[in-house]
């Protein structure tokens, strides 16, 4: 099982579905709206601290199973 990490939102799109986390401790990681773990609509704000596991997207690594803590 992946480790689960910590980050801030750096921005997200509602109109496009996706945005990106800047990492405690690494690289901004792109999230898409899919990877969101609510009811809902699934978006999150400017700011927001996320948890979430970091996974091989098919343009390189990406934030997936994003909670808001």
């Amino acid at each position: 099982m992946a480790d689960r990490q910590t980050g801030t939102v750096k921005w997200f799109n509602d109109e496009k579905g996706f945005g990106f986390i800047t990492t405690d401790n690494g690289p901004d990681l792109f999230v898409h709206y899919r990877s969101i773990q609510s009811n809902g609509f699934k978006t999150l704000k400017e700011g927001q601290k996320v948890s979430f596991v970091a996974v091989q997207g098919q343009k390189g690594m990406q934030a997936d199973e994003v909670q808001v803590i």
